[in-house]
């Protein structure tokens, strides 16, 4: 089933509309302005009423649904670590209503053929409505632009080549006049490689103690900064995903001021973790890029307080055991992060009073959506539902047998959480109940 939205189209394998009511649950839509007890009806998919509570559950939240920038479903080609299937029953179970997938797959999602059979394939798999961005360039290997005429016809929802960088700033400015030509957004990874090869880890004194190759920070603000002023030239939007680092905060604010359309996103695992995790050598603390030094850490924390990060995404990025259980140095980039996001950010951050939870939910749900063009989830009468319920004080314990997904390198594993998701609702659907 396609899903229409105002820019593009989502897909999925859609349910049955759901009729129920959600009673007395604390009730917070940062767009709508609403933070009360409410009792909400949703009838054949549809917000129908919306009431004062006539009783109260103190710990229960209502909230609209998350949407997430960034996920890998590593399909196709890595099934073995996740499935479109087992990817968007984790996006379910972590309250998300939408997510757009990478494109960085095997066969790489650089043609409209892999394009369409992705969609297709999403159409009876999907748990939740997914888009698929495209590649920049053929192969990931910046040497050529894709069709991206033909790919924006055939429904990628925005382009990257997530992964890797683009390093020929000719060919990126190339990439951001046919963005505008097809109307699509550039996602950009930003790293400048010959100052991050060999590293896998934040340089700086951790790094040095440990004797683990460094990745400097200035490998990621080189290109944001180059970026922020291509997209200048250009007079053309650009998002930056995964900031890590506090000098990429700042030229991104800057330049904003400065009416550059420039859009950024960060993880929870940049937000709550520094360099100091690495000192376990736990491979689950190894993520591109790196998780940087505290005062990047509240920068970015920052950033995303005052709006000049939009969005919270995952980079949910699943690995089978034997690309994990290896040495640090050897093992892959990356960790999973659907099924936690709202939980670990609630119970570090949240709960800490470092952020506040009407921000939480805006950058988690409508702060994506409207980067990317999509349906703004909202608690308002006469909508589509795309609501998630919330235990706020449940605890629970992240452990491998508790996940959907078909991977479990969490950095969460063995922490001990508050509030999980009990409920989601994706386009008037029941999609997780728990």
């Amino acid at each position: 089933m396609a899903v229409a939205t105002r820019a593009r189209t989502l897909h999925w394998r859609a349910g049955e509309p759901v009729d129920l009511v959600l009673a007395g649950a604390r009730v917070v839509d940062p767009v709508e302005g609403i933070d009360e007890a409410l009792d909400v009806t949703i009838t054949d998919g549809i917000i129908s009423a919306i009431e004062p509570a006539r009783e109260t559950r103190s710990r229960l939240l209502v909230a609209p649904a998350f949407v997430d920038p960034h996920v890998h479903l590593r399909t196709p080609g890595g099934e073995h670590a996740e499935s479109l299937a087992s990817g968007t029953r984790a996006a379910a179970a972590g309250g998300y209503c939408a997510i757009l997938a990478m494109p960085n797959t095997n066969p790489v999602v650089d043609t409209a053929a892999t394009l369409g059979a992705l969609v297709d394939r999403a159409r009876t798999e999907a748990e939740v409505p997914v888009g698929f961005l495209a590649a920049i360039s053929i192969g990931l290997r910046g040497a050529e632009l894709t069709e991206m005429v033909e790919l924006a016809e055939s429904g990628a929802a925005g382009f990257t080549d997530d992964g890797k960088p683009v390093v020929s700033a000719g060919l990126m400015r190339r990439a951001l006049q046919y963005a505008a030509l097809v109307g699509r957004l550039l996602s950009l990874h930003e790293e400048e490689p010959t100052l991050s090869r060999g590293g896998h880890m934040h340089e700086g004194a951790v790094s040095a103690e440990l004797g683990i190759g460094g990745w400097p920070s200035i490998a990621e603000s080189a290109m944001v900064v180059r970026d922020l002023e291509l997209a200048r030239h250009e007079q053309q939007p650009v998002h930056f995903m995964h900031l890590s680092a506090r000098e990429s905060v700042e030229a991104l604010r800057a330049a904003q001021v400065d009416g550059v359309a420039a859009t950024g996103e960060v993880t929870p695992h940049h937000l709550c973790l520094t360099d100091d995790c690495v000192r376990s050598l736990n491979p689950n603390f190894k993520m591109n890029p790196p998780v940087r030094a505290e005062q990047d850490r509240r920068a970015l924390l920052d950033g995303l307080c005052d709006g000049t990060i939009g969005a919270i995404a995952t980079d949910h990025a699943p690995h089978a055991h034997h690309d994990k259980d290896v040495p640090f140095e050897a093992a892959a980039f990356g960790v999973t992060g659907l099924e936690t996001a709202f939980a670990a950010l609630y119970t570090r951050l949240v709960l800490s009073r470092e952020l506040p939870l009407e921000t939480l939910l805006e950058r988690m749900s409508a702060g994506p959506a409207r980067i990317f063009g999509l349906e703004v989830p909202r608690v308002a009468v006469g909508e589509r539902a795309n609501l998630t319920l919330v235990d706020v004080e449940a605890a629970w314990r992240a452990s491998e047998s508790g996940f959907e997904s078909r991977s479990a390198n969490s950095w969460l594993l063995g922490e001990r959480l508050v509030s999980r998701v009990l409920m989601t609702i994706a386009d008037g659907c029941l999609v997780h109940a728990s």
